[in-house]
Protein backbone atom coordinates (compact mmCIF):
# COMPACT_ATOMS: atom_id res chain seq x y z
CA UNK A 1 0.00 0.00 0.00
CA UNK A 2 1.08 3.13 -1.23
CA UNK A 3 1.95 6.05 1.72
CA UNK A 4 1.32 9.93 0.74
CA UNK A 5 2.69 11.65 2.92
CA UNK A 6 1.36 15.17 5.17
CA UNK A 7 2.58 18.55 3.69
CA UNK A 8 4.84 20.00 5.57
CA UNK A 9 3.40 22.26 7.11
CA UNK A 10 1.51 19.95 9.56
CA UNK A 11 4.15 17.64 10.24
CA UNK A 12 4.09 14.66 12.98
CA UNK A 13 4.71 16.46 16.72
CA UNK A 14 8.01 13.99 16.51
CA UNK A 15 9.06 16.16 13.63
CA UNK A 16 9.15 19.18 15.22
CA UNK A 17 12.90 20.03 15.48
CA UNK A 18 13.18 23.65 15.41
CA UNK A 19 11.52 23.74 19.18
CA UNK A 20 11.15 21.43 21.91
CA UNK A 21 8.76 21.40 24.71
CA UNK A 22 7.78 24.55 26.27
CA UNK A 23 9.08 25.26 29.77
CA UNK A 24 6.76 24.67 32.53
CA UNK A 25 5.92 28.49 33.45
CA UNK A 26 5.30 29.23 29.28
CA UNK A 27 2.89 26.01 29.37
CA UNK A 28 1.07 27.36 32.46
CA UNK A 29 0.38 30.25 31.00
CA UNK A 30 -0.60 28.86 27.53
CA UNK A 31 -2.99 26.16 28.70
CA UNK A 32 -4.66 28.71 31.45
CA UNK A 33 -5.24 31.07 28.28
CA UNK A 34 -6.74 28.71 26.39
CA UNK A 35 -9.42 27.49 29.13
CA UNK A 36 -9.88 30.96 29.97
CA UNK A 37 -10.60 31.42 26.39
CA UNK A 38 -12.77 28.40 26.26
CA UNK A 39 -14.63 29.97 30.05
CA UNK A 40 -16.15 32.61 28.14
CA UNK A 41 -18.41 30.90 26.10
CA UNK A 42 -19.11 27.79 28.88
CA UNK A 43 -19.28 29.51 32.00
CA UNK A 44 -19.70 27.98 35.24
CA UNK A 45 -18.22 24.20 34.01
CA UNK A 46 -14.39 24.30 35.08
CA UNK A 47 -14.21 20.67 35.58
CA UNK A 48 -15.53 20.42 32.04
CA UNK A 49 -13.03 22.80 30.42
CA UNK A 50 -10.49 21.64 32.11
CA UNK A 51 -10.99 18.14 31.53
CA UNK A 52 -11.56 18.90 27.64
CA UNK A 53 -8.08 20.64 27.73
CA UNK A 54 -6.48 17.96 28.95
CA UNK A 55 -7.39 15.55 26.57
CA UNK A 56 -6.28 17.93 23.97
CA UNK A 57 -3.33 18.61 25.57
CA UNK A 58 -2.55 15.06 25.86
CA UNK A 59 -3.72 14.50 22.52
CA UNK A 60 -6.62 12.27 22.63
CA UNK A 61 -10.28 12.35 21.69
CA UNK A 62 -13.15 13.22 23.36
CA UNK A 63 -16.59 12.24 23.92
CA UNK A 64 -18.87 14.52 24.89
CA UNK A 65 -22.44 12.83 25.79
CA UNK A 66 -25.41 14.70 26.60
CA UNK A 67 -29.18 15.55 26.32
CA UNK A 68 -29.83 18.00 23.48
CA UNK A 69 -29.47 21.41 24.00
CA UNK A 70 -26.68 21.73 27.20
CA UNK A 71 -23.24 23.06 25.14
CA UNK A 72 -21.86 19.77 23.97
CA UNK A 73 -20.86 21.33 19.97
CA UNK A 74 -20.09 24.97 21.82
CA UNK A 75 -17.76 23.46 24.01
CA UNK A 76 -16.12 21.74 21.01
CA UNK A 77 -16.37 25.10 18.98
CA UNK A 78 -14.90 26.56 21.86
CA UNK A 79 -11.99 24.65 22.42
CA UNK A 80 -11.11 24.80 18.63
CA UNK A 81 -11.44 28.33 18.42
CA UNK A 82 -9.28 28.58 21.09
CA UNK A 83 -6.21 27.74 19.03
CA UNK A 84 -5.09 28.79 16.06
CA UNK A 85 -5.42 25.67 13.86
CA UNK A 86 -7.60 23.95 10.94
CA UNK A 87 -11.14 22.97 12.76
CA UNK A 88 -14.14 20.94 10.21
CA UNK A 89 -17.06 19.77 11.44
CA UNK A 90 -18.65 17.19 10.63
CA UNK A 91 -22.37 17.01 10.75
CA UNK A 92 -23.25 12.86 11.76
CA UNK A 93 -27.15 11.66 9.92
CA UNK A 94 -28.37 8.73 8.92
CA UNK A 95 -27.29 9.08 4.82
CA UNK A 96 -23.47 9.90 5.56
CA UNK A 97 -21.00 8.05 4.13
CA UNK A 98 -17.80 6.97 5.12
CA UNK A 99 -16.38 9.04 1.84
CA UNK A 100 -17.67 11.97 3.30
CA UNK A 101 -15.36 11.79 6.14
CA UNK A 102 -12.23 10.46 4.52
CA UNK A 103 -12.12 11.88 1.45
CA UNK A 104 -12.84 10.60 -2.56
CA UNK A 105 -10.31 9.96 -5.64
CA UNK A 106 -11.65 11.66 -8.16
CA UNK A 107 -10.70 11.29 -12.11
CA UNK A 108 -9.02 14.39 -13.35
CA UNK A 109 -9.58 14.64 -17.11
CA UNK A 110 -7.05 17.19 -17.68
CA UNK A 111 -3.89 14.83 -15.92
CA UNK A 112 -5.84 11.37 -17.06
CA UNK A 113 -5.52 10.28 -13.51
CA UNK A 114 -7.33 9.94 -10.49
CA UNK A 115 -6.74 12.52 -7.89
CA UNK A 116 -7.39 12.39 -4.08
CA UNK A 117 -9.58 14.88 -2.43
CA UNK A 118 -9.51 15.35 1.13
CA UNK A 119 -12.52 15.07 3.23
CA UNK A 120 -13.36 17.05 6.58
CA UNK A 121 -10.74 14.60 8.91
CA UNK A 122 -8.01 15.67 7.60
CA UNK A 123 -7.47 18.97 10.49
CA UNK A 124 -5.52 19.25 13.53
CA UNK A 125 -9.45 18.91 15.33
CA UNK A 126 -12.37 17.61 14.23
CA UNK A 127 -15.90 18.28 15.56
CA UNK A 128 -17.43 15.55 15.03
CA UNK A 129 -21.64 16.40 15.72
CA UNK A 130 -24.11 14.08 17.16
CA UNK A 131 -21.77 10.82 16.04
CA UNK A 132 -24.22 8.35 17.31
CA UNK A 133 -26.45 9.33 14.76
CA UNK A 134 -24.85 7.85 11.52
CA UNK A 135 -24.95 4.32 10.80
CA UNK A 136 -22.18 2.09 12.25
CA UNK A 137 -20.53 1.87 8.73
CA UNK A 138 -19.80 5.54 8.72
CA UNK A 139 -18.93 5.29 12.38
CA UNK A 140 -16.53 2.91 11.93
CA UNK A 141 -14.60 5.34 9.51
CA UNK A 142 -13.33 7.28 11.91
CA UNK A 143 -11.96 4.11 13.82
CA UNK A 144 -8.65 4.14 11.50
CA UNK A 145 -8.24 7.48 12.05
CA UNK A 146 -8.10 8.15 15.84
CA UNK A 147 -6.11 5.19 16.20
CA UNK A 148 -3.54 5.62 13.46
CA UNK A 149 -3.41 9.31 12.40
CA UNK A 150 -3.93 8.28 8.21
CA UNK A 151 -6.69 6.96 6.76
CA UNK A 152 -6.64 4.37 3.51
CA UNK A 153 -8.76 5.48 0.12
CA UNK A 154 -8.13 2.93 -2.83
CA UNK A 155 -4.98 1.77 -1.71
CA UNK A 156 -2.85 4.54 -1.00
CA UNK A 157 -2.38 5.86 3.14
CA UNK A 158 -2.70 9.78 3.24
CA UNK A 159 -1.11 11.45 7.12
CA UNK A 160 -3.54 13.19 8.50
CA UNK A 161 -2.43 16.86 10.14
CA UNK A 162 -0.69 16.91 13.55
CA UNK A 163 -1.36 17.25 16.44
CA UNK A 164 -4.72 15.52 15.89
CA UNK A 165 -7.97 15.70 17.63
CA UNK A 166 -11.42 14.50 17.21
CA UNK A 167 -13.89 16.02 19.80
CA UNK A 168 -17.17 14.07 19.36
CA UNK A 169 -20.99 15.55 20.66
CA UNK A 170 -23.61 12.54 21.26
CA UNK A 171 -27.07 12.16 22.29
CA UNK A 172 -27.68 9.83 25.20
CA UNK A 173 -28.47 6.18 23.36
CA UNK A 174 -32.56 5.85 24.73
CA UNK A 175 -32.70 9.07 22.09
CA UNK A 176 -35.20 8.74 19.34
CA UNK A 177 -32.62 7.83 15.76
CA UNK A 178 -29.42 7.05 17.59
CA UNK A 179 -27.40 3.98 17.21
CA UNK A 180 -24.49 2.97 20.01
CA UNK A 181 -21.54 3.76 19.63
CA UNK A 182 -19.84 -0.29 19.40
CA UNK A 183 -17.06 -0.81 21.84
CA UNK A 184 -14.19 -0.34 19.25
CA UNK A 185 -15.18 2.94 18.92
CA UNK A 186 -15.75 3.88 22.74
CA UNK A 187 -12.17 2.43 23.46
CA UNK A 188 -10.74 4.96 20.89
CA UNK A 189 -11.78 8.26 23.23
CA UNK A 190 -9.60 8.67 25.44
CA UNK A 191 -12.62 10.63 27.90
CA UNK A 192 -16.03 11.29 28.13
CA UNK A 193 -17.78 14.14 29.95
CA UNK A 194 -21.22 15.32 30.55
CA UNK A 195 -22.21 18.93 30.48
CA UNK A 196 -24.73 18.70 32.69
CA UNK A 197 -27.54 21.69 33.31
CA UNK A 198 -26.26 25.22 33.85
CA UNK A 199 -27.22 26.10 37.57
CA UNK A 200 -29.88 28.98 37.87
CA UNK A 201 -27.35 31.92 38.29
CA UNK A 202 -24.99 30.78 34.70
CA UNK A 203 -28.66 30.46 32.74
CA UNK A 204 -29.88 33.22 33.75
CA UNK A 205 -26.52 35.21 32.56
CA UNK A 206 -26.89 32.83 29.84
CA UNK A 207 -30.02 34.21 28.86
CA UNK A 208 -28.99 38.08 29.28
CA UNK A 209 -25.75 37.67 27.30
CA UNK A 210 -26.91 36.10 24.19
CA UNK A 211 -29.35 38.03 23.13
CA UNK A 212 -26.58 39.78 21.15
CA UNK A 213 -25.44 37.05 19.84
CA UNK A 214 -23.34 33.73 20.33
CA UNK A 215 -19.99 34.12 22.47
CA UNK A 216 -18.26 32.32 19.78
CA UNK A 217 -18.53 35.82 17.30
CA UNK A 218 -15.80 37.11 19.92
CA UNK A 219 -13.59 34.10 20.68
CA UNK A 220 -10.12 34.40 19.04
CA UNK A 221 -7.54 32.02 18.93
CA UNK A 222 -5.02 32.20 21.99
CA UNK A 223 -2.02 30.08 21.26
CA UNK A 224 -0.62 29.00 17.72
CA UNK A 225 -0.42 25.39 16.04
CA UNK A 226 3.31 25.93 16.81
CA UNK A 227 2.95 26.43 20.70
CA UNK A 228 -0.02 23.52 20.83
CA UNK A 229 2.46 21.20 19.41
CA UNK A 230 5.37 22.73 21.87
CA UNK A 231 3.09 21.95 24.56
CA UNK A 232 2.09 18.52 23.74
CA UNK A 233 6.07 17.64 23.88
CA UNK A 234 6.04 19.33 27.67
CA UNK A 235 3.07 16.70 28.71
CA UNK A 236 5.17 14.12 27.20
CA UNK A 237 8.56 14.92 29.23
CA UNK A 238 6.44 14.56 32.65
CA UNK A 239 8.02 12.09 34.59
CA UNK A 240 5.95 8.81 35.85
CA UNK A 241 7.58 7.17 38.35
CA UNK A 242 7.19 2.86 38.57
CA UNK A 243 5.01 3.35 41.65
CA UNK A 244 2.38 5.53 39.74
CA UNK A 245 2.23 3.02 36.79
CA UNK A 246 1.56 0.10 38.82
CA UNK A 247 -1.67 1.94 40.61
CA UNK A 248 -2.81 2.85 37.16
CA UNK A 249 -2.49 -1.20 35.78
CA UNK A 250 -4.11 -2.67 39.54
CA UNK A 251 -7.21 -0.35 38.64
CA UNK A 252 -7.39 -1.32 35.12
CA UNK A 253 -6.80 -5.00 36.30
CA UNK A 254 -9.69 -4.44 38.95
CA UNK A 255 -12.63 -3.78 35.88
CA UNK A 256 -11.42 -6.48 34.36
CA UNK A 257 -12.05 -9.14 36.94
CA UNK A 258 -15.05 -6.81 38.84
CA UNK A 259 -17.99 -9.60 39.04
CA UNK A 260 -20.75 -6.10 37.88
CA UNK A 261 -18.78 -6.13 34.31
CA UNK A 262 -18.83 -8.45 31.81
CA UNK A 263 -16.02 -5.93 29.25
CA UNK A 264 -13.24 -4.37 31.37
CA UNK A 265 -10.56 -1.56 30.62
CA UNK A 266 -8.30 -2.14 28.02
CA UNK A 267 -4.72 -2.00 28.17
CA UNK A 268 -5.30 1.32 25.42
CA UNK A 269 -7.28 2.67 28.51
CA UNK A 270 -4.53 2.36 30.70
CA UNK A 271 -1.99 3.62 28.57
CA UNK A 272 -4.38 6.76 27.73
CA UNK A 273 -4.82 7.30 31.79
CA UNK A 274 -1.39 7.17 31.95
CA UNK A 275 -0.83 10.15 29.29
CA UNK A 276 -4.40 12.20 30.36
CA UNK A 277 -2.77 12.21 33.62
CA UNK A 278 0.64 13.59 33.06
CA UNK A 279 -1.38 16.21 31.64
CA UNK A 280 -3.25 17.00 34.28
CA UNK A 281 -0.19 17.30 36.14
CA UNK A 282 1.48 19.45 34.04
CA UNK A 283 -1.48 21.81 34.07
CA UNK A 284 -1.01 21.76 37.95
CA UNK A 285 2.11 23.14 37.45
CA UNK A 286 4.06 19.57 38.03
CA UNK A 287 6.29 17.57 35.96
CA UNK A 288 5.47 14.41 37.11
CA UNK A 289 2.32 12.80 38.14
CA UNK A 290 0.74 11.62 41.07
CA UNK A 291 -1.73 8.91 42.42
CA UNK A 292 -4.44 11.63 42.69
CA UNK A 293 -3.93 12.55 39.12
CA UNK A 294 -4.78 8.83 38.15
CA UNK A 295 -7.65 9.09 40.85
CA UNK A 296 -9.19 12.34 39.68
CA UNK A 297 -9.27 10.92 35.68
CA UNK A 298 -10.11 7.50 36.15
CA UNK A 299 -13.45 7.85 35.81
CA UNK A 300 -14.14 9.79 32.94
CA UNK A 301 -11.50 7.88 31.13
CA UNK A 302 -12.45 4.00 31.65
CA UNK A 303 -16.06 4.23 32.42
CA UNK A 304 -17.21 4.78 29.03
CA UNK A 305 -15.06 1.89 27.94
CA UNK A 306 -16.57 -0.89 30.75
CA UNK A 307 -19.79 -3.16 29.79
CA UNK A 308 -22.16 -4.28 32.99
CA UNK A 309 -22.56 -7.80 33.36
CA UNK A 310 -26.21 -7.52 33.17
CA UNK A 311 -28.49 -4.26 31.08
CA UNK A 312 -28.77 -1.75 33.09
CA UNK A 313 -31.79 -0.96 31.41
CA UNK A 314 -30.88 2.69 30.11
CA UNK A 315 -28.87 2.33 27.04
CA UNK A 316 -25.14 2.89 28.00
CA UNK A 317 -25.57 3.34 31.62
CA UNK A 318 -23.44 6.02 32.22
CA UNK A 319 -24.41 6.94 35.86
CA UNK A 320 -24.44 3.14 36.82
CA UNK A 321 -20.71 2.64 35.10
CA UNK A 322 -19.42 5.67 36.70
CA UNK A 323 -20.12 4.48 39.72
CA UNK A 324 -18.75 0.81 39.48
CA UNK A 325 -15.26 2.43 38.08
CA UNK A 326 -15.45 5.33 41.34
CA UNK A 327 -16.07 1.92 43.52
CA UNK A 328 -12.98 0.02 41.75
CA UNK A 329 -10.51 2.93 42.32
CA UNK A 330 -11.66 4.01 46.25
CA UNK A 331 -10.62 -0.37 46.61
CA UNK A 332 -7.43 -0.32 45.14
CA UNK A 333 -4.76 0.82 47.58
CA UNK A 334 -2.56 3.93 46.76
CA UNK A 335 1.32 3.96 46.73
CA UNK A 336 2.89 5.20 49.30
CA UNK A 337 5.87 7.99 48.53
CA UNK A 338 4.93 8.21 44.99
CA UNK A 339 6.22 11.25 43.42
CA UNK A 340 8.81 12.83 41.11
CA UNK A 341 12.11 11.37 39.80
CA UNK A 342 14.87 10.83 42.28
Amino acid sequence: MDRVPDSGEDVGIDAETSTGALPLPEFLLDSRAVMAAVETVIDGKRDVVELATTVLLAEGHLLVEDVPGVGKTMLARALARSVDCTVNRIQFTPDLLPSDITGVSVFNQADREFEFKPGPVFANIVIGDEINRASPKTQSALLESMEEHHVSVDGATYDLPRPFTVIATQNPVEMEGTYALPEAQRDRFMARISMGYPDAANEIAMLRTRQQGSPLDDLSPVVTIERLRRMILTVRDVFVSPAVEHYAVAIAAATRVDRELRLGASPRATLQLVRASKARAALDGRDFVLPDDIDALAVPVLAHRLMPAKSTGSGFGREALAEIAARIVRSTPVPLGASGPA
